[in-house]
């Protein structure tokens, strides 16, 4: 397979190569797929997300957003964030 890049392309490649953050051009190729591989496994698993979520409003799942409902779910999650800290702090000691 041969990939052709444009000017800028090239000079970025270059840069990255000169700095030492790349050995050679085919890294930069690897690098982009791997970042484009990662995203379509996280668009894949959103879709899968939102489909469980129709399908569980269709179910009749769903939830009303109020605004006390908001404030009790920040609160959960406050709790949960604080109890999370507590317990690392304790197995730190």
């Amino acid at each position: 397979m041969e990939v052709h890049l444009t000017p800028d392309q090239e000079a970025f490649v270059r840069q990255a190569i000169e700095s030492g953050r790349l050995h050679r051009p085919e890294d930069a190729v690897e690098e982009a797929l791997r970042l484009w591989e990662e995203r379509e496994r996280t668009r894949a698993e959103i879709l899968a997300a939102v489909d469980a979520a129709e399908a569980s409003l269709d179910r009749g799942e769903g939830i009303e957003v109020t605004e006390q409902s908001m404030r009790e779910l920040a609160e959960g999650v406050k709790h949960r964030g604080r109890a999370r800290l507590e317990a690392e702090r304790a197995a730190r000691r």
